[in-house]
């Protein structure tokens, strides 16, 4: 925990961008009968009967002291998925960092055992050293800034049907230009030191 707040309290460096991760899955899901449309003095329309049309994944890499952030529409969530994900925002998002600094829970694909598998060995050492990892401690997805852009995402964008995959993508990809358009920033206050005081239950008791 200690560890990822270190991280929260790093200064703005263009070398050395802060850039959170995580996913999420989204149940495809088509109307079966064709909605009526919204009119004056009149809501929207539509059957509560839907087709069911898969599911798809969604990677969000969220930079919050720049407020950018890319989410990444994939039809699985595999270790290759992911690594092709990482190697996108290493390659064309922040093709001119030293080092990104990546924090992300401890899944088993967010390793770079991943670009092993999905890369040759020199591609995945290159990436390998492209990336400085943090991972959030068991039960503390709290501290990954990436879920609260989720959190966005799910009531401006998800809460609805999608029938497919590219419909997905379309809507995502305008609800993150406007976020993008508009800066939209987080400033994390939550410090090592006040997790000593308001968490003080997690840490060791030592008597001496």
């Amino acid at each position: 925990m200690e560890d990822v707040l270190d991280v929260y309290k790093q200064p703005y460096d263009p070398k050395r961008p802060q850039v959170c991760m995580d996913e999420t899955s989204k149940q495809l899901l088509a109307d079966t009968r064709e909605p009526i449309s919204a009119k004056p003095g009149s809501t929207e329309k539509f059957d509560y009967e839907y087709k069911r049309e898969g599911v798809a994944n969604l990677f969000m890499f969220f930079e919050p002291l720049m407020g950018k952030r890319h989410v990444k529409v994939t039809e699985r969530r595999t270790r290759k998925d992911w690594a092709l994900a990482m190697r996108e925002l290493s390659d064309i998002h922040y093709p001119d960092a030293e080092v990104i600094v990546i924090v992300m829970d401890n899944l088993n694909i967010h390793s770079p055992v991943s670009f092993y598998e999905a890369f040759d060995p020199d591609e995945a050492r290159r990436l390998s050293k492209r990336f400085e990892f943090h991972y959030t401690p068991k039960h503390g997805s709290w501290l990954n800034i990436a879920e609260i852009e989720f959190s966005v995402l799910s009531r401006q964008c998800l809460d609805r049907r999608m029938p497919n995959q590219e419909f997905l993508k379309r809507e995502v990809r305008s609800w993150e230009d406007e976020r993008n358009d508009q800066i939209v920033k987080v400033q994390w206050r939550f410090t090592a030191a006040d997790a000593r005081i308001k968490l003080q239950h997690l840490y060791p008791i030592i008597e001496l």
